[in-house]
């Protein structure tokens, strides 16, 4: 569904300014492209072109359970973005050590996991969430 929404609020208005399909189509493509790109596995170190758009280990910044990686490189395609808004993080030839949300315990597998956003949190005693701490 974010898919969904996310490509109606950018399609949605250039289409209505007049673009034409065929460019719509494009951009709904290196969107596609790129979302693939910047989750991938790939540990090519990319010079120059990591300040110019964004590349794996940029991306997997934001993802990153660390703390210097909590609210970091939110730029979808150009990081210069992240630069101008102080939220660039890119250390060099340094990738995350892990994924995820920190101090919550996630379930293993597929199944749980996409079923745990709808699930209700057990409660402590005293009202707070049961949270599984990890260190991060």
């Amino acid at each position: 569904m974010e898919t969904v929404l996310l490509r109606a609020f950018t399609t949605i208005p250039m289409y209505a300014m007049g673009f034409a399909e065929s460019p719509l189509y494009l951009y709904i493509f290196f969107v596609f492209l790129m979302s693939k790109f910047v989750h991938s596995n790939i540990r090519f170190h990319f010079g120059w072109l990591q300040y110019v758009i964004a590349t794996p280990r940029f991306h997997h910044w934001h993802h990153g359970v660390e703390k210097e990686a909590i609210n970091v490189n939110y730029a979808v395609h150009f990081p210069i973005i992240d630069r101008i808004f102080g939220t660039y993080h890119l250390l060099h030839n340094r990738w995350p050590i892990g994924y995820g949300v920190c101090d919550e315990s996630v379930p293993s597998g597929f199944i749980k996991q996409f079923l745990y956003p709808f699930s209700r949190k057990k409660s402590k005693p005293d009202g707070g969430a049961t949270v599984e701490s990890r260190d991060c």
